[in-house]
């Protein structure tokens, strides 16, 4: 992992095992409910790997948190600025695509801002989200079709489209140029089970 990354799974690792400790929960308890492996909970907590957004959600779910509260640092202020390329980068493809969570909102709802690009060929898969989800999404540049339960709407460049994010859901470029698009997650008050 270069350094930069690796920061952000020990910080991201650090928040984990304290939420995780504040409920006075186990490895295994936190796994299961969850739904990872221990051993992947393991390497999360010790910084050791990059976890997936999809593996990051399910952890934030069964903490009861937002996902900004595991990958961005409390904010000391109510206004924070993020400037362009500054944002945690929690997807990557394998073509040079990105996602990156440029703004948030915290709990007891959350809203996300996020910045996505898909190099031509690159998809996202996402697994359903906590039941309530939305999300909005809007084209800023090329081709963008979006898959959600049993839909494929193509988008242009200015295209929106707002969803059910508690449904599974992919984003692709089939085109043969980048796509950019913002993308806003709103989860409502995130519960946990204790």
């Amino acid at each position: 992992m270069a350094s930069e990354t690796e920061a952000l799974a020990r910080a991201i690792g650090a928040r984990v095992k304290q939420q995780r400790n504040a409920r006075r929960w186990t490895l295994d308890r936190l796994a299961a409910a969850a739904a990872v492996s221990r051993r992947m909970l393991v390497n999360v907590e010790q910084g050791t790997v990059n976890p997936s957004v999809g593996t990051l959600l399910r952890l934030s779910d069964a903490l009861g948190v937002g996902l900004p509260e595991l990958v961005e640092p409390p904010a000391p202020r109510s206004i924070r600025v993020t400037r362009f390329g500054d944002g945690p980068q929690l997807w990557s493809g394998a073509h040079g695509g990105h996602g990156s969570l440029v703004a948030n909102v915290p709990t007891p709802d959350t809203l996300e801002l996020w910045d996505w690009t898909l190099m031509p060929g690159e998809a996202h898969e996402s697994d359903p989200h906590a039941r309530g989800t939305r999300e909005l999404l809007q084209v800023i540049e090329g081709t963008l079709v979006v898959e959600c339960d049993g839909e494929c709407s193509t988008l242009g460049s200015g295209d929106a489209l707002a969803f059910p994010g508690d449904e599974p859901h992919a984003y692709r470029n089939t085109s043969t140029a980048a796509v950019r698009f913002a993308l806003t997650v709103f989860e409502p008050l995130a519960r946990s089970d204790d």
